[in-house]
């Protein structure tokens, strides 16, 4: 149960401790909001990296992705969703990411790392199927990443 809660201070610490404009980077599609984030995993409190098995590293990046679907009371509630992704550099195919699923009290996050091209522009590609009776939600964005030495 310690390290539910330490992961899920490691969810909203990702969130906060990412610059401003990534952390509030979502898609709206119908009644769902697929948020997602990509920063660097020394951005992550050590305790809880380790509590979430995250190893940090300069050069290792933390993409994480949660869907909410909106309720007509104006709540949202967390959705399983099935993520799948690629990231490398501009016009590249790239690697495919490999999500786990963490769950948290009623929260659902899907995260994935990666290894930073530093300075260089990366491209993400993310398939969210929310609904398996719908059609998935595609997702491209692209973030550079530098590296603290």
């Amino acid at each position: 149960m310690r390290i539910r809660r330490l992961f899920g201070a490691l969810l909203a610490g990702v969130l906060l401790a990412a610059p401003a404009a990534e952390a509030q980077q979502y898609e709206q599609v119908g009644d769902v909001q697929i948020h997602y984030n990509a920063l660097n995993t020394t951005f992550l409190a050590p305790e809880m990296a380790r509590a979430a098995g995250i190893q940090r590293s300069p050069g290792l990046g933390l993409l994480n992705v949660s869907v909410l679907e909106s309720r007509q009371d104006g709540t949202a509630r967390a959705v399983n969703a099935r993520v799948d992704g690629r990231v490398g550099v501009l016009g590249g195919e790239g690697r495919p990411l490999d999500f786990r699923t963490v769950r948290d009290g009623g929260g659902i996050s899907h995260i994935a790392t990666f290894r930073i091209r530093e300075g260089e522009p990366m491209q993400f590609t993310l398939v969210v199927s929310p609904d398996p009776d719908r059609p998935p939600t595609e997702i491209g964005f692209i973030q550079r990443f530098y590296i603290d030495r």
